[in-house]
This record gives C-alpha cells, structure tokens and sequence, in this order.
C-alpha cells in the first residue's frame, strides 16, 4: 500500500484520503495531488515483511529545512533521519567528510537521563556504535569524487522495547538521502537477521534474539548487492550464515523497491555536481606515470620490504617524482600531482595482483602470514598473552574482579538490549607507535571503540553464563599491519585460557579482503581476487575488509567494510568459505602453545567463597551500617556482598587476602558466642527488663536478652506482667522451642512448664470432697 500527497491536507481533502486508503487495503495504489504552493510532497510507503510485520516509512511533514528528511517505524519504534549537505565542497578535501550522528533520547523511552544534569550529555557506547553501522551502510554509494560536508543526524522519537532503532534508522538514513538532492546512489534496504532452531526470523524482537543464535544486520541494494554486514552469533554453522544472508539480502529487496516508489513520488531532482577528477591534465598524468609506474611496480614486487620500508620507499619515490616535475614546471600543481601519483600507485599494486596472483609480501591469495603465540607473560596478571601474525603484533591481559564490578548499563540501553550489567568486556587500545607514528592517547576514538567491540562480540559465545568473576579483556596493539581487531581475538582467546577461564572453546579470527575488476561501462564486476588474511595496504587500496571469527565448529562474528556499491552474493559465500578455512588452521596453530583452560592456580588469582551466616548473627557480622564489611575492605581488600538470602559471597583479590578476611570474620562471629541451646531443654532464666509486651530474660549471661511475651508467661490471660508479681532480677524456669526460621528471634516459654488451669481446678475439687468424706 502506499499513499502520496503533495501538501498538507485540509479538512476538506481528509476524506478523500481515507477513502483512498481505504482502497489501498484491496492492492490498489493510488497518487493523490491536492495543489498547494507553499507546501512540500509528503508520502508515505508502508513495506510488508515476510514475518507480517510492516515498516512504515514517510517523509514531508517534518524538518522541512532539512535537504531530506523521513521516518522511519517498525512495531512502535520510530526513528527520525535528516541529510543535510553544503553546497559547496571543502577546500582541498581527498575524502568524503561524513558524519553520522545517531542519538538516543531518553524521553523516547519514558525515562529520565539519570546523570546529574538530567539531560543527555555527550554519545554513549551503543551510539557510537551504532553510528558507525550506518556510516558504513551509506558512505560507498556516495559519487566518487563526492568531497561535500554532509551530516546524518539519526534522532530516535520513540521506542516500544522489542525493535532495536539501529536498522529503523539504516532505512531511515537511505529515505532521507534518496529524497533530498544530496548525490547518492541509492536506495539500500537493510534488515536484521535472526535464527531460531534453525528457523530464520527477520527484526526479531529483542527477547527472540536473546533466545537465538544469530544477530546480523544486512544492508542491501537493487540487484542483491551487499553494502554492510554486521553481527553477532553463537557458533553457529557455515550453511547456516550463508542461508541466513541471502535471505536478508532478499528481503532487502522490498524495502529498496519501497523507497524507489517514494523517491519517485516525493523525491527532489539531484543536484549536479563538478567532478574535478575529469578535468585533470593529460600531459601531466603521462608525466607522473612515466617516471613512477615502473618503479612502483619493482616496489611492490620486492618481497624482502615490510610495511615500513615499502612506506618508505613508496614516499620517497613520491617525493623524487614531485621534485623532478617541479623543476621541469615551475608552476606545477603539487597537490594534483599528487593525487595522480595516488591513483597510479592504488591502480599498479591491483593490477599486479592480477597479473600474477602474488601479492606484494610474496603470499598466494589464501596464504596466512606466519603466526606466533606466547602465554604467561608475567606472572602477576591473571591472564596474558601475545599474538603475533605477520607485522600485527597485540598483547592481551585478563583481569578477574567481583561480580560487584560489572559493567552498568545506562537505561535507555538497558531497555533496548535487555541487558542490565554485562560481567565480561572487552577494550582496544591502539597507541601510535603501532604505526611508528605520533599522536595523544587518552580518550578512546570511535574505531577503537568499533575493534573492541567487535573483539567482545567474537568471545561473548565462549564465556560460561554462570561464569562468579567479572572478566576484563585489554587488548593493547604493539605493531599494527593489517587485522588488529582479529589478532585481538586469538590473543583473548588464549589470554582466557590462561587465566583458567572455562571457554567452551579457542576462537580466531581472521580479515578476508577483496579487489574487483569493473568493465568498462563500470556496471559489472568482470573479474576479481579474493584475499586472505590482508595486510594494511591490501585493506587501504583494496575493495572489502571482511573481519570473520569463531571457533572451529562455528562463526561467532563478523563486520564486513566494503568499498564499492555492493557486492554480489557469490563473492560473499566464497568469502566465507575462505575464511572458514583459515579460521581453522589459525586455531590449529594457537593450539600448540595452549588448547585447554589453565588449571595450574597463580599465586595472585583472586578467590571466591560463600559463607552461611545464621540470622540471628548478621546483625553481629554486618557490624552498625556494614561497619564490620568496611573495615575487612579497608585492611585486607576483601569484598564481602549477599550472594542469596542466607548466604554471602566473600571475593578476595588473592589467597592470603581472603585467610586474614576469614580470620577477621572468625572473630566477629565468635566474639560472644552464645552456648548452644538444646531444642526442649528447660532453662532458668534471669529477668532484665519489664515491659507491657513481656519480659526480657537471659537464658546465659553472655547472651543477648529476649522477649518472653505475655502469651507465654502464663496460663491465664494477662495484660501486663505486673499482674503476676514478676520483678527485674527474679529467676523463672522457661522451655526452649528453638529460633523462628524468618526473624531468628529465640522461642521460649513459661506457661508450656504450668500445670493446665482446668486441672488444677479439678484437684482442688478432688481434694475438697475427700476433706468432706473424712469429716
């Protein structure tokens, strides 16, 4: 169904609406015009998916300053984009300046910001994150040559708690964009896969997800062309992610063929824009290419270089061709000459690849850089590793704490994911010299963020659910050559087994890349190479950075960066067919040096111990305001919590820490520790205090007194212990009934040990008729 308008409608035009939509219901489309001129289209298009559920996407009512604007709802979910891009493009610019700004606004969630302002303050994890899904949905159907400002702003309106707004804002984004007349090459559709006993479900709910063993995001343009993939999944099988995309990418076709109806209907006329790269000089390429070329290609035919001295060497040779030309022409265009000398160096090493199927370190096209691990770096930490593969050299470290030091949720992603404290987490560090470069360090950049968090999607599957520690992954790149985020997951993996961490299994991960032949119409890929693990110019200059990890049963990640307008489903089954082979002869080699959790205990784990504390001594153990559970913090560095209702856990950062924390709470347990009271025993108890409920008596002069309530103290019924001449001091025998299971309080009693009031009565009558019969 779909329904156009062009204006804002007024009461008069409301009916005729209806009734078309009414007709809608039957199949029927219809175009309805209602002149206005100081109006702008609206419309809206409402895409059935394959479960029933329907994306409604809309534009023209709102943000109407905005180049383009639609939004975009799925369930109750809904998510407002707006393109915005300046006329004019930035001076000098060689790359397109995107932004993407994706926010989650509490009030869309019924909540209120829990920070001190009580607003939304700078961009959490998860939108940053999600950000980024939608810059690389986007950013490779921009014309190349693009080089103008242009801003995505995602802002989330409303959410229902079941439909994840990042792939709503995907399709959003591609609305706004096919709209407005910002340039693009569009539109994408994109949808979230899901699988459930093999069953494949498209946007499941959050809870379905949960429950499944697949979470990918596929995005997708006209002609089953993939543009981004992204995803989580717990091991599961080659056949079955295979099947899983291809069903995405089909179902991405309807929302594609959806926004082509709105675009039509609603879209505006695309800008025309200048592309520089056309007018460039003839003479002068013939030039930059004569002095260049064969010496690129001696370059990156040289085996024997490494990524620092092939750098190198490509620079200087950049520099001695600008420097010749210079001379030659005093009035040379240096950043042009440039640019060409980038184009002919991106166009020799493709085409060396090519010609030869050998890539420029001397590898085949499926060959693994040489790989070395090591373990147990120090011995303090509680788990560490290094792996190296190639030039790509990370160290990873484990930190095992309390469950008291999970990672806290903010609430509005609370609600979206389902998830309240995450007790494993994982973070990247990239400093600068990884790339003998200089630059500060301190606050964590969005790529960073991106790597860990697609390092932690890789080993979340392999961590026990019911794992007592919080588990701290660091990941810090000493030498960067291509695939950091992948060489984070081997080195976590091993790091986990060397802490002694139960995983179900080794995880690897590895970067497939990708470099296209197009024909000459630049329609079709003709030809195109398939490479495994790349190296960092095979990523800068290639066509598809496509990071897969897993186990050696499953895949367990994935984030596939393309660069080009889509890439056809073939290329990607063989991709992950490639990578599935690598995956596993990568966990082949990690297994050499450790395959199983390491079950000899370091001197500094930390140690974890549940103490049972009767209920009557808690009060005793806590201390006044958790005095006593401060002061063992304070002096041994033990951490003592409620595990359950009877029960505490006593973490304790090492062995020696939790002997002298057990000491401490031996002592405060048996400071005064009352005798053992037998269950029926009658005891004689001293009276303390009188008081209108009862009396309080001690059984023992250590104990703490207790009430024997008025109910107790005597057969008859009485009102105040006065009553039965009870002083402070005075000594009565009471039966012990044991403790009541709830409060602990002690259950004792004084009339259970008197003779019953209707058999007294009787004796007394016996003996009066005896006295009568003797008289």
């Amino acid at each position: 169904m779909m329904v156009y308008t062009n204006s804002r409608l007024s009461r008069y035009h409301k009916p005729i609406l209806q009734a078309c939509r009414n007709l809608c219901k039957n199949g029927n489309i219809f175009y309805v015009k209602f002149s206005s001129s100081s109006c702008t289209n609206i419309g809206t298009e409402v895409v059935t998916l394959s479960d029933g559920k329907q994306l409604s996407l809309s534009t023209g009512k709102y943000a109407r300053f905005a180049d383009g604007s639609a939004i975009a709802s799925l369930g109750e979910t809904s998510v407002m984009v707006t393109a915005v891009c300046r006329k004019q493009s930035s001076a000098n610019s060689t790359f397109l300046p995107l932004i993407v700004d994706y926010r989650q606004k509490a009030a869309a969630a019924g909540r209120i910001p829990t920070n001190f302002l009580r607003r939304e303050l700078g961009p959490t994890e998860r939108e940053i994150l999600t950000s980024r899904v939608i810059d690389r949905s986007i950013r490779p159907l921009f014309p190349e040559g693009f080089y103008f400002d242009t801003h995505i702003m995602c802002n989330m309106l409303a959410i229902d708690g079941s439909h994840d707004p990042d792939v709503i804002a995907i399709n959003g984004a591609s609305a706004a964009l096919s709209i407005s007349d910002i340039p693009w090459n569009g539109p994408i559709g994109a949808v979230r896969v899901g699988m459930i006993d093999n069953d494949i479900l498209i946007n499941p709910t959050r809870r379905q997800i949960q429950d499944g063993m697949l979470n990918v995001i596929v995005t997708a343009t006209k002609q089953n062309l993939i543009v981004m993939l992204e995803g989580s999944a717990n091991e599961i099988l080659e056949q079955d992610l295979k099947k899983a995309i291809k069903f995405g990418v089909k179902e991405c076709q309807n929302i594609v063929a959806s926004i082509t109806k709105l675009q039509k209907a609603c879209g505006k006329p695309k800008r025309q824009v200048e592309d520089n790269s056309q007018q460039q000089d003839d003479n002068l390429i013939n030039s930059v290419k004569e002095r260049s070329e064969p010496e690129l290609r001696n370059i990156f035919s040289d085996h024997t270089y490494n990524k620092i001295s092939r750098d190198n060497a490509v620079s200087d040779l950049r520099k001695s061709v600008i420097e010749t030309l210079k001379n030659d022409n005093a009035d040379l265009d240096v950043r042009l000459a440039e640019k060409i000398y980038a184009n002919i160096t991106k166009d020799v090493f493709r085409s060396l690849v090519f010609e030869k199927d050998v890539r420029c370190d001397g590898r085949s096209l499926t060959d693994i850089r040489d790989i070395s691990c090591q373990v147990d770096l120090f011995n303090p930490l509680h788990g560490s590793a290094v792996f190296q593969r190639g030039q790509t050299q990370v160290m990873c470290t484990v930190t095992l704490d309390s469950l008291e030091s999970a990672f806290k949720m903010d609430a509005v992603s609370m609600l979206i994911s389902g998830m309240k404290e995450k007790n494993f987490f994982l973070h990247y560090e990239f400093p600068p010299y990884a790339t003998n470069e200089i630059g500060h360090v301190g606050r964590v950049g969005r790529r960073e963020m991106g790597h860990g968090a697609l390092a932690e999607k890789a080993l979340r599957p392999i961590i026990p659910k019911d794992y007592p520690f919080t588990i701290r992954l660091t990941s810090e790149v000493l030498e960067s050559n291509g695939s950091s985020s992948m060489a984070t997951v081997c080195g976590g993996s091993l790091a986990l087994l060397d802490a002694g961490i139960p995983i179900s299994s080794s995880a690897a991960g590895v970067a497939i890349g990708l470099m296209t032949k197009y024909n000459e119409a630049k329609t079709d890929i003709e030809d195109y190479k398939i490479l495994t693990d790349i190296l960092g110019i095979e990523d800068y200059l290639g066509d598809m950075d496509f990071k897969i990890a897993g186990t050696k049963r499953g895949f367990t990640a994935l984030q596939a960066d393309i660069k080009i307008p889509g890439i056809p489903l073939k290329i990607i089954m063989e991709c992950v067919h490639q990578a599935t082979t690598a995956k596993a002869e990568i966990i082949k080699t990690m297994n050499k040096v450790i395959q199983t959790p390491q079950q000899t205990k370091k001197d500094k784990m930390p140690v974890l111990e549940n103490l049972e504390v009767p209920i009557h001594q808690r009060g005793k153990f806590l201390g006044v305001g958790g005095t006593n559970l401060k002061k063992i913090l304070l002096e041994t560095g033990v951490h003592v919590y409620p595990h359950d209702e009877s029960t505490y856990s006593i973490f304790a950062p090492n062995e020696d820490a939790m002997v002298e924390a057990k000491e401490m709470i031996e002592k405060i347990l048996q400071k005064n520790r009352e005798p053992t009271l037998e269950f029926g025993a009658i005891y004689t108890a001293k009276i303390t205090e009188i008081r209108e409920t009862g009396v309080m008596v001690t059984l023992y002069p250590n104990m703490v007194p207790v009430l024997l309530a008025n109910s107790q103290l005597d057969q008859r019924k009485i009102h105040h212990p006065s009553a039965l001449n009870l002083e402070v001091g005075q000594d009565i025998q009471v039966k012990y009934f044991g403790r009541d299971p709830v409060s602990g309080q002690i259950r004792i009693s004084r009339k259970v040990l008197q003779e019953p009031v209707l058999i007294q009565k009787a004796l007394h009558r016996d003996n009066e008729m005896r006295d009568k019969e003797k008289a």
